[in-house]
């Protein structure tokens, strides 16, 4: 059962965003990046109550990726990317990005907070920051 509505052209969407801002942390640093995504769409709280679709989330602004400013974020996505961003979509999580709805990649170590959100841990380049489930509980499902 899939968490989230969706077409393949959001399947596409979403493999390319994972691809543009996780590919150097390979294929699970992009599992981690879909399923901050996705965790947004589910989010009915804090940034995310008007986010309800994969396309939503992606193009996001303010507060949205960085990577939809830049080329390579257009261009198609593969198979192998496409898989990845199916079994998020299916519910498959990771930590530390299993609740995160923040993630960005720091010069140096992961700070404690980030805007007010806490810190649940480092993948490679990439730190994760999460709600508290009681102020987003949508987001520990």
């Amino acid at each position: 059962m899939s968490l989230v509505a969706h077409t393949d052209k959001d399947i596409e969407l979403l493999a390319r965003l994972m691809r543009a801002e996780a590919e150097g942390d390979g294929e699970l640093g992009m599992l981690m990046v879909g399923n901050t995504g996705i965790n947004r769409v589910i989010a009915d709280c804090l940034d995310f109550t008007n986010i309800r679709t994969i396309r939503n989330m992606v193009y996001q602004s303010p507060g949205g990726f960085e990577a939809t400013q830049r080329g390579y974020f257009y261009q198609r996505a593969r198979e192998s990317e496409k898989r990845l961003a199916r079994r998020v979509i299916q519910g498959e999580r990771q930590h530390p990005a299993s609740n995160s709805l923040w993630f960005f990649r720091p010069e140096g170590s992961c700070p404690a907070q980030w805007f007010g959100q806490w810190n649940v841990g480092r993948y490679k380049s990439h730190c994760f920051f999460a709600p508290t489930a009681s102020e987003c509980p949508t987001v520990y499902r």
